[in-house]
């Protein structure tokens, strides 16, 4: 690993097996022209085999010592951005590309910030076409479970709504260095053009979702019931009896839409008596 002295702070496990970056190169299926960034790419295990396949290539990057080892490669094609992935604004990534085209993003993701990094590259989900992410087998198992499995939860539903969601292949800690103490996964997310259930309000169906899971124990009747009530859960075709790990990314959409059309007619009639 060249000698270089891994960050606790960073979450740093450098990949550093062939094969697997050989597999997941191929399921990216990079094309020369396309627009790429890398988040955290570490000593380059990806990089350099990405660049060999195409025409440039964005990393961003938040260890100074990292971004110094990658400089000192010369590498014309390699454009590096040295700040926190949580703070980036990607979309400065496309200023100068035809509005049609989009960023593909990959990266090993520190196991830390995983989740917040998801939801933040969310919201620029229509400037992305697609993203492969090397994370916590866990969280992998998470984002794409089904309603009605123990690991079906808030991250499910909101990533699910947003994305097509694939668990691609399993890799084991041998093939970090430092070995984590936790098993990875490959994932794909690939952003709808448009959600298969629209809600009217997204703000709305995030809020919905975090209360129904907010105690996993209890019913949608007691953990919604400052939202809705039964009988509203019920007139929608969902038993109020049931959990929330029950419910399909549908039904949520269906309980945020009736309850964002309630607040909306509270607000309307409240307007018309000012």
């Amino acid at each position: 690993m060249q000698d270089y002295k891994t960050k606790k702070r960073f979450g740093q496990h450098f990949l550093n097996d062939h094969s697997v970056i050989e597999k997941l190169i191929y399921e990216i299926n990079p094309k020369p022209n396309e627009k790429i960034v890398e988040i955290g790419p570490g000593l380059g295990a990806l990089t350099f085999p990405l660049l060999d396949k195409i025409d440039s290539l964005n990393v961003v990057e938040i260890d100074r010592d990292v971004i110094a080892r990658l400089q000192q490669k010369n590498n014309p094609k390699l454009n590096i951005h040295g700040v926190d992935a949580l703070k980036f604004d990607f979309r400065t990534l496309l200023q100068d590309e035809s509005s049609d085209t989009k960023l593909r993003v990959v990266g090993n993701l520190p196991y830390n910030i995983s989740t917040p990094l998801i939801f933040h590259l969310l919201e620029y989900r229509h400037q992305i076409s697609d993203m492969h992410f090397m994370l916590q087998n866990e969280v992998v198992n998470r984002i794409t479970a089904d309603p009605g499995s123990k690991t079906f939860g808030r991250l499910s539903v909101m990533v699910q709504y947003f994305c097509n969601c694939e668990y691609l292949f399993f890799v084991g800690p041998e093939s970090f260095s430092p070995p984590p103490k936790v098993d990875s996964a490959i994932l794909k997310l690939t952003p709808w053009d448009k959600p298969p259930h629209q809600a009217n309000d997204e703000e709305h169906l995030s809020r919905l979702v975090a209360q129904a899971f907010s105690m996993r124990r209890k019913t949608l009747r007691n953990n919604l019931k400052k939202m809705l009530t039964a009988e509203q859960i019920e007139a929608a075709g969902i038993d109020p009896s049931l959990r929330a790990e029950s419910l399909s990314v549908k039904d949520f959409v269906t309980l945020s839409n009736i309850e964002s059309n309630i607040e909306s007619n509270i607000e309307s009639k409240n307007d018309s008596k000012k």
